[in-house]
């Protein structure tokens, strides 16, 4: 029997996909992309609008610009401009798409409503200030599959979950010991993972707060971690002990071993992966560097494919993605990125596309797709129940609008008590600047205080002697 000499290929409809960057004045230019090292993407973006966290002097501020209003924006372009400290994370959210969630170094989490067509003055007023942390708030996250419930990650170690119909946080998650780097939900939002500085990799169920599955990692030490759609997976990327870049993957019901580790590459940026359920397809992109890898993934062995590698010499600060119904399905775009590139304060648009000759619509590489419909309302879901997302098709009229509409909760209640533990009370402050200011506006009251003391003690002494007086006259003798 002779052996075939020709490597094994497999057969995969993905094999050829390349990455396509925007023409120049399909770009965004001239924005003050924010110099924070913390490792966000500070960006979002959804169908109608993008949003890229700028570079402000005092306060943290954000811009919010039209898809369409591409090109040089002026730098005096309306910015949303409300937090006192540095925004760390933007989201929008996923079912009513001028809504966007934003945290902050204030330590407090805000929601805003942007005006239809963008903004055309800085926006200062949130639809609702969240405060229930104690410390800076690092990442928010919404809900996949219902409405109106999005979780927010701080510095003081908890994970709160907020029911934006009431406006208050409804539950505290309390396992970490360390500031928790990245949150990921499985597809139908009944479980999130973390990763954390303490090491750890866990599962979590996020109502009860339980953690059902936890990984030590020492040899890889987990930075970023996504779970894999329906397919029981997690994938992780981090650090081996030879201080090259890796990525893990784990079998979400035994995190005990990785099912395989992968060295990457020895450079030192963070790998930010992403995941697209319908292709199976993952996307590794490095921050610092200007490279985006993808594999394709199966439950089968080898479990990862690699596919091929997207190159550009212009580094990533961060990366923003497009859902899948704000794709261009008439080019066969399967994915498409926002790349910050801080250096030229550039906004690059990079579409993943599938070389095909036909212009009708492929179906097989569009399956039903997680749409803009909430599963779910925050009742149901904290009441226990779990739901799929509603799916759409991308064949047409897929651009519908959503029809849901954002109420703020009228708020007067100033204690937060969540876990039987009022998170306002004694909150400390978090910047020098902040520390200051408290301090020189105690140092006020106190010198306020003192003087109205001083002021009562002369009046009680004129009282004793007007008592006096009245006892030695006459008339009282």
């Amino acid at each position: 029997m002779t052996m075939s000499w020709r490597p094994q290929y497999r057969s995969s409809k993905f094999r050829n996909v390349y990455g396509k960057v925007a023409n120049r004045e399909h770009c965004f230019d001239g924005i003050p992309i924010t110099k924070n090292v913390h490792d966000n993407h500070f960006c979002a973006v959804n169908a109608r609008f993008l949003a890229i966290v700028t570079e402000s002097a005092g306060g943290g501020s954000f811009l919010v610009i039209p898809l369409e209003q591409t090109g040089r924006i002026e730098p005096n372009y309306p910015k949303v401009c409300g937090h006192q400290g540095n925004v760390l994370d933007i989201k929008w959210n996923p079912f009513i798409d001028n809504i966007i969630a934003s945290c902050s170094e204030d330590t407090s989490v805000r929601i805003w409503e942007i005006p239809e067509g963008g903004l055309k003055r800085n926006m200062t007023e949130a639809l609702l200030e969240l405060h229930g942390h104690s410390r800076r708030v690092g990442l928010v996250e919404w809900h996949p599959t219902t409405n109106n419930i999005l979780f927010s990650a701080g510095y003081d170690y908890k994970v709160l979950i907020w029911n934006l119909d009431v406006g208050e946080p409804v539950k505290m998650i309390d396992c970490h010991t360390d500031v928790i780097l990245c949150m990921s939900f499985n597809t139908d939002g009944s479980l999130l993972t973390t990763t954390c500085k303490d090491k750890k990799l866990r599962v979590i169920e996020p109502r009860s707060g339980r953690v059902l599955q936890e990984a030590n990692c020492k040899n890889h030490r987990v930075n970023r971690v996504v779970f894999l759609g329906n397919m029981k997976r997690l994938l992780t990327t981090g650090v081996s002990r030879w201080n090259t870049r890796q990525i893990a993957l784990w079998d979400q019901e035994d995190l005990s071993m990785p099912l395989i580790e992968e060295e990457i590459d020895g450079l030192s940026g963070l790998l930010f992966p992403f995941y697209d359920a319908d292709t199976h397809m993952l996307y590794l992109a490095g921050k610092g560097d200007g490279n985006i890898r993808y594999y394709e993934i199966s439950t089968e062995k080898p479990y990862l494919s690699y596919l091929m590698e997207f190159r550009s010499p212009a580094p990533q600060k961060g990366l923003g993605v497009m859902p899948k119904h704000g794709l261009d399905v008439s080019a066969c775009e399967v994915f498409r990125f926002y790349k910050l590139v801080t250096l030229k304060g550039l906004i690059e648009p990079i579409s993943m596309i599938v070389p095909r000759r036909s212009d009708s619509y492929q179906e097989d590489i569009y399956p039903m797709t997680p749409g803009t419909e909430p599963a779910l309302t925050p009742d149901e879901w904290l009441g226990g129940i779990n739901r799929d997302p509603v799916l759409m098709s991308l064949k047409e009229g897929y651009k519908k609008s959503s029809k849901m509409v954002f109420k703020a909760p009228i708020k007067e209640k100033k204690s937060v008590v969540v876990n039987g533990i009022d998170l306002l009370e004694n909150v400390p402050p978090r910047t020098e600047n902040e520390l200051l200011r408290m301090f020189f506006r105690q140092q006020d009251e106190i010198r306020r205080l003192k003087e109205e003391l001083s002021q009562k003690d002369i009046r009680i002494r004129q009282l004793q002697l007007e008592l006096k007086n009245l006892r030695n006259s006459p008339k009282n003798c």
